[in-house]
């Protein structure tokens, strides 16, 4: 995976495999390109935007043409400042209701239509005009056409091989690609952020949880293992009762072959452990069991579990430019309601997705048999998943309200919401309304010393 600025490239999933594993290798098998030099001359011309998007607007003029995403700092943006809202003057085209939703249901996923009937007095969803403002560094543009010839799924699809870049498949030819792009997709390299999360109980009751967060992606770090993806440390700073916990994540690419390694740092006993159960359906921190250890990011981890089948494209309303979640006169509590966050902070849009369903393989386990995703054309980022149980009822319905931090061109979320359909309760993670200042610390400087499980007691004292 290439860097912006400089730094070390890895090949992702070519491994240099611990003694005793030579014996795994032999039985991988390696999906073998299927792009040609003249198929990926397609992206970045007049057919597809440089990451593989439709540039063009649709037939019924509701999505316009990508003319290369928002490049200009917006007027009133100070540099460190907060973001400020690049669209101030937008008024809502319509809102979609309870009482309306059918004359909207094609472009409307089954979770969506569920929250408006689960909420029919309380939630609407606001449609604003599309603005497809995501973009990301000129300089990853070049490497992202040569991934499309190069790279192979390796493993059944669990692994990676032959990836320089932050995106494997512009051109994916299956739902398990359109996976590892939104896995694997770039969000700065290395990066600090302070949020809060918060479980809203069904009476509205809640309690933020203050989450500080370092992502590192392997490249920033010379010497990372070949198939090492990134490094996550999460520090619980409030509520009391939590604070000094802390969590670190080795995370791996093909995680068949090595399995993600897990720390956590217990700050009511002092001592560090191995955490195996963060994984797959095991809780989320400090959640209230409202979303598993995959649910963070929309879907991270080890894919394996699942058969991934690409359904197609879809036209569809989902949360964009969100900056209004972002303003610092805001509250927790102007923004958190009883079921749900308030539609008078939501934008919605119309923009195209690419539509995987994921069914649980005979003989494995997960608390969700079935997950939907919804996945931004223009980002490659998960922005809407609907979740079903082992009945196959629609049991939870998570959205990621997207931003762009325009001034280092990282489109990412301003936060990610799961509705727990049945109990009535909800999950918003990511709001920084009540913090001092711009809580994302862009190129942030990390040394290996800080992603060792020694670590952790240092990042937990109090």
């Amino acid at each position: 995976m290439k860097p912006v600025d400089g730094g070390r490239v890895i090949s992702l999933g070519v491994l240099d495999p611990p003694a005793g594993r030579a014996h795994l290798l032999e039985r991988i098998a390696v999906r073998r390109a299927e792009l040609t030099p003249d198929e990926a001359a397609r992206l970045g011309s007049d057919e597809l935007t440089p990451i593989g998007a439709e540039r063009a607007g649709n037939a019924a003029g509701t999505i316009p043409a990508w003319t290369g995403g928002l490049l200009e700092l917006p007027a009133g943006y100070v540099e460190g400042q907060p973001l400020v809202n690049p669209y101030p003057d937008d008024k809502p085209l319509f809102t979609i209701t309870a009482a309306n939703y059918e004359q909207y249901k094609d472009n409307l996923s089954p979770g969506q239509i569920a929250l408006l009937q689960r909420y029919p007095d309380t939630f609407r969803m606001p449609v604003y005009e599309t603005r497809r403002s995501a973009a990301y560094p000129e300089e990853l543009y070049a490497a992202f056409k040569e991934d499309a010839i190069t790279a192979r799924t390796t493993d059944g699809g669990n692994g990676l091989a032959n990836v320089d870049s932050y995106l494997p498949f512009p051109i994916p030819k299956s739902g398990i690609e359109v996976i590892w792009n939104h896995v694997t997709r770039y969000r700065g390299g290395s990066v600090r952020r302070v949020y809060a999360q918060i479980p809203v109980q069904a009476n509205g009751a809640f309690s933020p949880v203050i989450l500080d967060e370092q992502l590192t992606f392997a490249n920033e770090l010379p010497g990372s293992p070949e198939n090492r993806l990134f490094y996550f440390k999460q520090a619980i700073k409030a509520p009391a009762r939590l604070e000094g916990d802390v969590l670190l994540v080795h995370e791996n690419i093909n995680q068949v072959l090595e399995p993600r390694a897990a720390w956590v740092y217990n700050a009511g006993q002092r001592r560090v452990r191995r955490a195996p159960d963060v994984a797959y359906d095991g809780p989320g921190t400090a959640s209230d069991g409202l979303r598993t250890s995959d649910d963070l990011d929309m879907f991270n981890g080890a894919p394996d579990r699942y058969d991934w089948k690409l359904v197609g494209k879809q036209e569809l309303y989902i949360p964009y430019n969100a900056y209004k979640l972002t303003d610092k006169s805001l509250s927790y509590k102007d923004i958190v309601l009883k079921g749900h966050l308030n539609p008078d902070y939501l934008r919605y849009e119309l923009h195209r997705v690419w539509v995987v369903e994921a069914t649980l393989k005979e003989g494995q386990r997960h608390i969700y048999a079935r997950r939907t995703f919804f996945v931004d054309e223009d980002t490659w980022q998960i922005t809407v998943a609907d979740l079903y149980d082992g009945r196959g009822e629609l049991w939870r319905v998570r959205e990621a309200h997207n931003m762009s931090h325009y001034q280092v061109k990282v489109p990412w979320y301003a936060l990610e919401t799961s509705h727990d359909l049945i109990s009535g309760r909800h999950l918003p993670q990511g709001l920084e309304n009540e913090l001092d200042g711009y809580q994302y610390q862009w190129d942030y400087k990390v040394t290996e010393r800080e992603f060792t499980p020694a670590a952790l007691r240092r990042a937990g004292v109090r």
